[in-house]
């Protein structure tokens, strides 16, 4: 395959190679997405044309390079096996039948309530804001929550508990949907919480009240809809500096 223009840009607060043209301008492909990459060598991933700020500089030749592959199906058998520390801590206790998988595993908005959920920081630390994408069998809520000054862990953290905040009915099953590794290994006790200890067991708290809940890993800026619209959530916050919920 023939060699791709790309040119450097900002990408929240990271430097990264977006697709252009032979003038240097971002190129959109399937669904309005913009390919980029965080290294020449890198795999390609997919956001918004506007999440992009062109950094200067002429437009580079690269080979094509692998898409970003969504995150394999990983099923536990329960909050037990699941929420054993790896770095050596005692388990951590969350509810009974949480359950953490890949995109794989995730189920049909037929079969579940279905949260996405998102975190965003200009800076880490920096203004940061809280996205969150709700459907529950066509009913469809939204969170954009501004946080003043935080990390993105924080970020990432409250857009999880915002989103379990608006289940009404903890009987039902759910799938909350997420970018972040920390955020679903540090609330499942697969990382050890040395920050934010105080959020985390309020995430815990929330995710004890459902019987039947799955936390899904999504892969980041991939295209994927629901992740992208939180994303976008959670970046209208800090821009406007202001929180709204619908």
């Amino acid at each position: 395959m023939a060699d791709e223009l790309w040119i450097e840009a900002k990408f929240r607060a990271d430097s990264v190679l977006v697709r252009c043209d032979a003038q240097g301008r971002p190129v959109a492909g399937p669904g309005g997405l913009v390919d980029f990459r965080y290294k020449a060598d890198g795999k390609v991933y997919r956001s918004h044309p506007d999440k992009f700020v062109v950094s200067g500089g002429a437009p580079r030749a690269l080979g094509p390079a692998t898409p970003a592959a969504p995150a394999p199906a990983r099923a536990s058998t329960g909050a037990a096996k699941l929420s054993r520390s790896k770095t050596g801590g005692p388990p951590v206790r969350v509810a009974k039948g949480v359950v953490l998988v890949g995109m794989a595993g995730r189920r049909p908005e037929s079969e579940s309530v279905q949260i996405w959920t998102d975190g965003a920081c200009s800076g880490n630390p920096g203004p940061a804001g809280s996205g969150v994408h709700y459907s529950d069998d066509g009913v469809v809520r939204e969170v954009s929550e501004y946080l003043g000054q935080a990390t993105n862990n924080i970020a990432e953290l409250t857009a999880m508990l915002r989103g379990l905040e608006l289940v009404a009915d903890p009987s039902r099953p759910v799938d909350l949907m997420s970018d972040s590794d920390y955020g679903l290994k540090v609330v499942t006790g697969q990382y050890k919480a040395k920050k934010n200890k105080e959020l985390i067991a309020e995430v815990q708290a929330a995710l004890a009240r459902f019987s039947d809940i799955q936390l899904v890993k999504v892969p980041g800026h991939a295209g994927v809809p629901g992740n992208e619209r939180a994303d976008e959530l959670a970046r209208l916050a800090i821009e406007r500096r202001a929180s709204w919920k619908s």
